[in-house]
């Protein structure tokens, strides 16, 4: 395909948006998606101007000096395996993404320069950009993104990647295994020149361009063989300096892949721990400059004080009960649908996350995606949930253990109000609270845990990572081929009203019969100074540090 050819259903979407029968933003977000530019689909759509990809186009001059950020450090040696943002976050500092999904939740070229989708959505030309360089002074070129590609499509990788191109690019069946399926077809990922590639896909897809966008799915060196750590080759604004897990990183000035340098001369992430109060402290006292994301206290506590601001996103990240279907006594959907109704989502909201999120429905699909569709409430009934725990067997009730993390607070405080909420319908819950470090290392190993999600940009994707059937991150068990067969239908329609009816289909099968309890949907919040400037508070919390500044 030509990088300049326009594509056929592009009239279709300018005559729905002419009629009415689509909004300017969903123009803007389908339109980018068949590959116009965003700044033309946002003139197209008669939207004023496009949003920058990170904070890229701010004008915040270099200040020199360090930029100080209190976050996490984790082992990062296995970028593409990686399960928890923060060390995510210290790799995107140094290693870039092919797309980038910005604060509109639009989703553009980085590393790429554009794409092209074929009229069936089986067929997507990826155009590498002509001006990245690594760090090492070699050009980044196809074969660069095609390693990358394979190695995040490899079982033995272990990445969550295989759970979103699954459908698309591997063959049918269970993924997760040192030898699971493989491509499906030798010319899935096909090399056009030095600077296209083309993924030739076994089924429809709408989503390639956000897939690529998934944390993990960085641009390694393949002459590092995946792994990473100091002195790491990359395409992005630092280089990995030192690396203390549990202490600190510093990462130091390189050019960026727009040969451009960073901001700042050095950054540093300093691990404070999971007290809020200590991220506080380490705020008054001026040893950090700012947080990657902060506890909900903590922004209480630092709303008002003179030289810092408060940034807060509303998104469509969540955190749920996951139940593994696999164990007594959640191998039974009626003991599942029992844990759903038994809980009032607007009451957990209100008491844990004090203002800071909204309720959820149960099924992964936020208001805020393009594709939600309404499905009349569930409401609590603690003795329909009390019926169909003894019709399952167990007419005494149930006991559980739920595990959870200490990390951000709101988590334990939400688990204590389910539990209180859970003994009213005879489901007596015993908790486990670990430091957040510890808990992923057995997030998807313990029967009844309760984990957070980062956002994702469109309805199905969440879905697709967490319940399709043998994906890695599907540490429930749960299988169901309906779901399997709604998920694929979802993937592989652009029109986002026929796309909402089968979501609609999809979310009331999950809220039916899935694995989880979804309490609330998540805003991030985190606490930087005034000095910072440039920042912006992504919905994901990846920074975009090499834009930030330091006023002295």
């Amino acid at each position: 395909m030509d990088e300049n050819q326009e594509h056929p259903l592009l009239d279709r979407l300018r005559r729905r948006l002419a009629e009415g029968a689509l909004s300017r933003r969903g123009f803007l977000r389908f339109a980018t998606l068949l590959g116009v530019a965003a700044p033309l689909a946002y003139r197209m759509a008669g939207l004023p101007g496009s949003e920058a990809v990170a904070a890229t186009t701010s004008g915040t001059e270099p200040s020199g000096g360090r930029l100080t950020l209190g976050m996490r450090v984790q082992q990062v040696e296995n970028p593409h395996a990686l399960s928890w943002l923060p060390p995510a976050n210290l790799v995107h500092q140094v290693c870039q993404p092919l797309t980038w999904t910005g604060f509109d939740n639009v989703t553009r070229p980085y590393l790429l320069s554009s794409w092209k989708v074929s009229p069936d959505l089986r067929s997507w030309d990826l155009f590498v950009r002509r001006d990245v360089t690594w760090h090492s002074g070699r050009a980044f070129t196809a074969d660069d993104v095609i390693w990358n590609l394979r190695h995040l499509l490899d079982p033995a990788t272990g990445s969550s990647a295989m759970g979103i191109m699954q459908s698309y690019m591997l063959t049918d069946g269970p993924t997760g295994e040192p030898d699971g399926p493989p491509l499906w077809d030798a010319s899935a990922i096909e090399r056009v020149d030095d600077f296209q590639v083309r993924l030739n896909l076994k089924r429809p897809q709408v989503a390639v361009p956000e897939h690529l966008f998934h944390y993990t799915d960085v641009m390694l060196d393949p002459e590092e063989n995946g792994r990473f750590g100091v002195g790491s080759n990359g395409t992005g604004p630092f280089t990995l300096r030192e690396l203390v897990v549990g202490e600190r990183a510093l990462l130091g000035a390189a050019r960026t892949a727009s040969n451009r340098r960073p901001c700042v001369d050095e950054l540093a992430l300093i691990d404070l721990g999971d007290e809020p109060a200590a991220a506080t402290a380490a705020l008054l006292s001026g040893q950090i400059d700012g947080l990657d994301r902060c506890d909900y206290s903590v922004a209480e506590s630092m709303a008002g004080q003179s030289g810092f601001q408060v940034h807060r996103s509303a998104t469509a990240a969540t955190a749920m009960l996951q139940m593994k279907v696999t164990r007594p006594p959640f191998d039974d959907l009626r003991v599942r649908r029992a844990m759903r109704l038994a809980i009032d989502p607007a009451e957990i909201t209100r008491l844990a996350l004090r203002g800071f999120g909204t309720p959820a429905e149960h099924h992964l699909v936020s208001p805020i995606h393009p594709d939600y569709a309404l499905l009349p409430p569930l409401r609590r009934d603690v003795d329909q949930a009390r019926r169909l725990i003894a019709e399952a067997g167990y007419p005494d009730g149930i006991d559980i253990e739920i595990t959870c993390k200490n990390w951000p607070s709101w988590e334990a405080s939400a688990v204590q109000v389910m539990v209180e909420q859970y003994r009213q319908a005879g489901i007596r819950c015993a908790i486990e609270i670990l430091p957040a470090a510890r808990f992923w290392d057995v997030w998807d190993k313990a029967p009844l845990a309760f984990v957070e999600w980062a956002p994702r940009p469109l309805g199905f994707m969440l879905m697709s990572l967490t319940l399709r059937s043998g994906v890695p991150w599907n540490s429930t068990g749960f299988s169901d081929a309906q779901v399997d067969a709604l998920i694929q239908e979802a993937e592989a329609t652009l029109d986002v009203d026929a796309r909402r009816a089968i979501l609609r289909q999809l979310e009331q099968r999950v809220q039916d019969i899935g694995p989880m309890v979804q309490p609330a949907w998540l805003s991030v919040v985190t606490v930087m100074s005034k000095r910072v400037r440039g920042f912006r508070l992504h919905p994901s919390t990846l920074l975009s540090a090499g834009d930030y500044a330091v006023i002295s």
